[in-house]
């Protein structure tokens, strides 16, 4: 995984997002190691490949956290539009959702921000608290407020767009045995189930889901999907995220 971007200020006050981390990330996940995981019988730390491979996901993680947090400083003072703040934001939320559940065991969020001593409350709301982009949840607020959807909840459609980005990444992570999707598109199907007023019964998200659900019904626990039925989930669950998002606005946003 590449570290993520940090965002910077530019010399025209709008903010940009440089391709890497600062090196100075790495020596400072190496510093703080003995806190964060065990070392070696003669206190020092076992310098392998492992060893390093984690290094760099502590620095990763660090990156993701700390340029989420400019990010969200930046949308708050209007220095980045809502469409590239949201295409930015979901795709630091994936990349945070992937990296902390492979740290899991190691190392807590709560821990890892006291032992780097990171001050990014508005990153750790929009990551651990929240889960979606900020104009996702205007946009939900609306739609729950609107009298069409009026039994939509923000909470709801949050919780879907969640449900949406799990079940993608999954996919991404080529967790592709049926006990392993399944239960994504599952909880998927249901918070779209609780979207009612706002989701069509023939929305397209809800018909490729249940095709998908009805085809996994039918494999083992065990079975994996193909390669081309793993593309072809990817594609599916892409645009009926796609339809979903866009659906939103036409409820009274």
């Amino acid at each position: 995984m590449a570290l993520a971007p940090i965002l910077s200020s530019s010399s025209t006050g709008r903010y940009h997002a440089p391709s890497l981390a600062p090196p100075v990330l790495m020596q400072r996940a190496l510093e703080l190691k003995f806190h964060l995981y065990p070392c070696n019988g003669q206190g020092e730390a076992v310098d392998d490949k492992r060893e390093r491979e984690l290094l760099e996901s502590l620095a990763d993680l660090y990156a993701i956290i700390k340029a989420t947090e400019k990010l969200e400083r930046a949308y708050v003072r209007d220095l980045v539009s809502a469409a590239d703040y949201e295409a930015e934001c979901l795709k630091l939320i994936s990349q945070f959702n992937s990296l902390s559940s492979s740290l899991a065991g190691v190392v807590t969020i709560p821990r890892f921000v006291e032992a780097y001593r990171l001050d990014c409350p508005a990153a750790l709301n929009r990551l651990v608290q929240s889960g979606v982009p900020a104009t996702v949840e205007l946009r939900a607020a609306a739609s729950s407020s609107a009298p069409a959807s009026s039994a939509a909840s923000a909470a709801a459609i949050a919780q879907c767009v969640q449900s949406f980005i799990t079940a993608m990444d999954a996919v991404k992570l080529n967790m592709l045995a049926n006990d392993q999707v399944r239960p994504l598109l599952h909880d998927l199907s249901t918070s779209m189930g609780k979207l009612g007023p706002v989701l069509p019964p023939d929305f397209e998200g809800k018909v490729k889901v249940s095709e998908w659900l009805a085809k996994l019904n039918k494999m083992g626990a065990g079975d994996e999907l193909t390669e081309q039925q793993a593309r072809q989930l990817n594609f599916d669950l892409d645009s009926a995220y796609s339809a979903f998002m866009a659906s939103l606005p036409s409820t009274g946003l």
